[in-house]
């Protein structure tokens, strides 16, 4: 087409773009449309039909085209329909079917070390409904890149560091040491509690003790604030002297931190498991891991001149990216920042692990942070590859996700929902409509099925919704067997495991032989809804990848709900098992099998659990 086109351009300005080739709306019309007529007469002067006519009659005359397409039609004011071959569809179709799904691995150069930065929570704290974006589009962003064959390594950062840490530590051995706590039957909700009365206690009240000063409001109010203001500097010098413990690796407080972070991660990692989220120990880099590296990197850069000093901080410019704010790397009380700890994971990410690709699922209101700490990394040449090249580096970032009355979803009394109790009700509600839909379900096999969609309907809300953008959270809408859902795409792909069920038993031949019989059988692609299937189904590879590239999991999302509407029109349209021939029942049959393959290939892309039975 592109070729036909620049014929018909002659000396106007041309570029492929200008082919305008795209899927007709309307099928009675072709299968696609080209609409470069219309801007190339503009720019010759001439009829768009009579330009229509050059390029059509080119087309006609290419063999190549002619193999896979009929004759151009010219319709209107100068649109080219086209419409393709049956028989060159059916070929296509085949060579997706024995070519990986038309995804074949990457070649040795080409292969990708892809680094996904996902999930992200803190230690003694319950992951809760902001957590959800970062850990199910992190795992879904990992699955894509290891569909389409590249090395995907996941790195959950961690908040087990940093002075906020040691104020719950020394909570924890305080009572531990008082015989009030014994710290093989903490739990994470106890050590949630904790850790919020430990920020309390260090929380000193001056504009309280600053208001009874200025406005004389007698010496019992001056009293109870000073006592808290005093209080609570005592607590906060106990919270630094135990993070100096820590970072000694002072037995007596490392006992006390290493089993929170067991307590916490142990949580962490059972949440994600029931999310189908594959976040495990050997994935998890806390910032403790980063502890020793980070004064020794910003002697470093200070040494190289890439830092300097400022006002007594350490800081990097970046001017020359754009950003005015530098990136503070030290504090003026040499303390360090969370942009120290990411460069110093670029750095690892890439110098160490191999990262050629580092994506990063957080939320997008730390997008100045991120811009920042990437520049930083560069300018300090952390991103150099192995290859000697930067290594591509891409926030991912997320909206948030707010609840009908369209604020951030919270609970009633303000606080955050935990991802536990989200789940939770997912699943319940799952259950009841299974129960009332398929009431003759085992029991067992009710639950499991009921955790699949529960799960999978709260993912696929997540996914299909574009990643930048916040998004209503809505249990009836997310659960809904119709529409573009998780439950709608299951039940798509239960449908067709039924039919084969079906065929089985209403043919009365074992699965080998129905099998057997639609292998030899080739693809007839007579009916309207045939070919708009097979054209949806060659639509996959491009999908996957798009999706890939961009970082944007809802692309697979609208392209899986667009094929199990093209298969709902089939499997109207054209009969499956009553086909009119065994020829026609064993084709559609194969194309039934080949669309139940791409369905659970992009369902276990997205993470979400096919069904057998719903």
């Amino acid at each position: 087409m592109a070729a036909a086109v620049r014929a018909a351009a002659g000396d106007a300005s041309f570029d492929d773009s200008t082919a305008l080739l795209t899927p007709s709306r309307n099928p009675k019309f072709g299968d696609f449309q080209c609409n470069a007529p219309m801007p190339l007469g503009k720019a010759q002067g001439k009829p768009p039909r009579d330009i229509a006519t050059v390029i059509s009659d080119r087309l006609a005359s290419d063999a190549a085209f002619t193999a896979i397409a009929e004759p151009p039609e010219i319709a209107g004011p100068g649109f080219i329909n086209i419409r393709l071959r049956a028989p060159a569809l059916g070929a296509a179709l085949e060579t997706l079917e024995r070519t990986n799904l038309g995804i074949t691995p990457p070649a040795p150069a080409e292969t990708e070390t892809v680094v996904v930065d996902l999930c992200g929570v803190n230690l003694a704290k319950q992951m809760h409904v902001g957590h959800l974006r970062a850990t199910v589009i992190g795992d879904c962003l990992a699955r894509l890149w290891e569909r389409l064959g590249h090395k995907v390594i996941r790195q959950n950062h961690f908040g087990d560091w940093g002075l906020p840490i040691a104020m719950v530590t020394q909570a924890v051995k305080d009572r531990v040491d008082r015989g009030e706590l014994d710290l093989d039957r903490l739990d994470l909700d106890h050590l949630e509690a904790l850790y919020r009365a430990a920020q309390r206690d260090c929380d000193a009240d001056d504009k309280g003790l600053a208001a009874v000063h200025k406005y004389g409001l007698g010496p019992k109010a001056h009293a109870e604030l000073e006592a808290q203001v005093s209080g609570a500097r005592e607590a906060e010098a106990r919270a630094k002297a135990a993070l100096v413990a820590l970072q000694r690796h002072d037995p007596a407080y490392y006992k006390i931190w290493q089993a929170q972070a067991r307590i916490t991660l142990r949580a962490v990692f059972h949440e994600c498991a029931r999310l189908h989220a594959n976040v495990t120990d050997a994935a998890t880099a806390g910032e403790s891991t980063y502890s020793e590296e980070l004064g020794p990197l910003v002697e470093d850069v200070l040494m190289r001149g890439v830092a300097e000093v400022s006002d007594g901080a350490a800081v990097i410019r970046l001017d020359e990216f754009g950003i005015k704010e530098p990136l503070i790397i030290r504090k003026r009380d040499g303390g360090f920042l969370y942009g120290t700890t990411d460069i110093a994971g670029i750095r690892r990410r890439v110098q160490k692990l191999g990262g050629t690709r580092l994506l990063y699922a957080v939320d997008a209101r730390q997008s100045l942070h991120f811009k920042q700490a990437f520049a930083g990394a560069r300018k300090a040449g952390f991103t150099k590859t192995r290859r000697g090249e930067d290594a591509t580096i891409i926030h991912a970032a997320f909206g948030t996700v707010l609840g009908e009355d369209g604020t951030p979803f919270k609970t009633r009394s303000g606080e955050n929902v935990r991802l536990a109790d989200l789940i939770d009700e997912a699943i319940e509600r799952a259950d009841k409509a299974v129960r009332e839909k398929n009431p003759d379900l085992p029991a067992d096999e009710r639950r499991r099925v009921a955790q699949a969609i529960g799960v999978s309907a709260i993912k696929y809300a997540d996914l299909s919704s574009d990643r930048i953008k916040d998004y209503v959270f809505s249990f009836d809408r997310m659960l809904a067997f119709e529409g573009n859902t998780g439950p709608y795409l299951l039940y798509a792909l239960v449908r067709i495991r039924s039919i084969f069920r079906k065929a089985i038993e209403t043919l009365g031949v074992s699965e080998a032989a129905l099998e057997k019989e639609i292998a030899a059988a080739p693809f007839d692609l007579a009916e309207p809804q045939e070919k708009t299937l097979a054209l949806a189904l060659l639509r996959f590879p491009r999908a996957i990848r798009g999706a890939a590239e961009t970082c944007e999991p809802h692309r697979l999302c609208g392209y899986l709900f667009e094929l199990a509407t093209a298969f709902s029109a089939f499997f109207t349209e054209c009969p499956v098992i009553q086909a009119p021939t065994p020829a026609k029942r064993a084709s559609r049959l194969r194309l039934c099998r080949l669309t139940g393959r791409v369905l659970e290939d992009g369902l276990t892309a997205l993470g979400l659990v096919p069904l057998e039975r719903m």
